[in-house]
């Protein structure tokens, strides 16, 4: 997929940019104005027309990562249904599935909802819809798109499901989600059977498949190691897809792995499909968890930063920026790196500031001076803002909503 195509597409695509030289002449009224409305049409704007702090996405690099993955998928014959909750972000799950991805993962049925009343199909919501409330919503969900499908691990849940489908005369489709990480799911084996065979019994609900997640193995540091306990994380899971179809059950996919795993999960047989998310984006985090050829995880490019301004220089080498707490993630024991500037260093200031020490780097940084950092986490550091800026080397070319921000429930 070329670049104009990938963009041309989206729904954010009035914000479609021709590249200009030269200085304009534009108000803040006028920037915001086509920065809220996506018209980029009437001029070039450029990264330092940006209010900061602002996240951005270098699209070379981040349609440089959707095609080396799709590619990866495609050849080694597994499908993708990359994980909505990195992004949160309609244009971005759509522009996936347009490069071949078979869908998108939500974290939650309010992320689901988001997706699909903004046009993407093939939703996989990988949390549990528990409650009456939430069911209810699920069951609306799948009267209006019918390929959803829903994570249980719960035989009271499924039954309840079940129920609420009957009561809208639609069916709903489930998957069994398997405990073979720290989170959610019922045990593998014996346990996974029993749910899978309760609702094969039930007549409004459909097995869709199994969700294996193995998220303490994504973070693992070293190939070798991160390797050995992913396999050991998923052998479960595939024992238990063949102990459910020699029942008689058929097993559409199982699904998982991470952006960590995904040429791991990929060569083992049994699993079918990869929900990666951050492997679109990258961060520091996945950068310190090594490659097959090294330290440093090579695979995918840094896409995303935030932007700051130095609004401070209290003394020679301190300088203060206007992203703290409120920009960046802050549950990593990290912090945000500077991508430009080699020997400059972050620590945190509070919410809205963060203190540059310049003791090492290689440019001076003054007052008003721009710095763009990649975040320690992309997950929670997209869920702190309401738009994605979109740049083509320092041009802006598209804004992007963050429709499903704050959609935890």
């Amino acid at each position: 997929m070329n670049r104009r195509t990938f963009l041309a597409t989206a729904a954010g695509t009035p914000a479609m940019l021709r590249a200009a030289t030269g200085k304009h002449g534009y108000t803040w009224m006028e920037i915001e104005k086509m920065l809220e409305h996506g018209d980029l049409k009437r001029g070039a704007l450029t990264r330092d027309d940006l209010p900061t702090p602002a996240l951005m996405l270098d699209l070379d690099a981040f349609e440089s990562n959707v095609s080396t993955m799709t590619r990866y998928a495609k050849e080694h014959n597994r499908a993708l249904r990359p994980h909505g909750k990195t992004h949160k972000c309609p244009e971005i799950a759509k522009a996936l599935i347009r490069a071949g991805a078979t869908g998108a993962c939500a974290a939650k049925i309010s992320e689901a909802e988001v997706f699909a009343q903004n046009g993407v199909n093939g939703i996989l919501v990988t949390t549990a819809v528990v409650g009456k409330h939430k069911i209810e919503r699920a069951v609306r969900l799948a009267s209006q798109h019918p390929d959803t499908i829903f994570s249980v691990d719960n035989a009271q849940n499924v039954r309840d499901l079940n129920d609420a489908a009957a009561a809208a005369k639609i069916h709903l489709n489930v998957a069994v989600d398997l405990w073979v990480g720290r989170r959610t799911g019922i045990k593998p084996g014996e346990p996974a059977l029993g749910l899978a065979q309760l609702i094969e019994s039930l007549p409004n609900v459909k097995l869709a498949g199994l969700q294996a997640y193995a998220g303490h193995a994504s973070h693992v540091i070293g190939f070798q190691e991160r390797k050995k306990v992913s396999r050991e994380a998923m052998a479960p899971a595939v024992e238990t897809r063949l102990l459910i179809e020699s029942k008689g059950i058929a097993v559409p996919f199982l699904t998982g792995g991470s952006t960590g795993t995904y040429n791991i999960d990929s060569e083992i047989d049994g699993i079918s499909e990869l929900q990666p998310g951050s492997f679109m984006f990258m961060d520091v985090d996945y950068g310190r968890i090594g490659g097959q050829d090294g330290t440093v995880y090579r695979d995918f490019r840094n896409a995303l930063s935030v932007l700051t301004t130095v609004v401070s220089k209290p003394a020679d080498e301190v300088a203060v920026v206007d992203g703290g707490f409120k920009a960046f993630s802050t549950d990593k024991p990290f912090t945000p790196e500077a991508r430009s500037i080699p020997g400059l260093t972050y620590n945190w200031a509070g919410d809205e500031h963060g203190i540059i020490k310049m003791g090492g780097a290689s440019v001076p940084v003054n007052v008003g001076d721009r710095i763009a950092f990649v975040i320690p986490h992309c997950d929670p550091s997209v869920n702190l803002y309401d738009r994605i800026y979109c740049l083509r080397g320092d041009h802006v070319e598209a804004v992007w909503k963050i429709a499903a921000r704050g959609m935890s429930q």
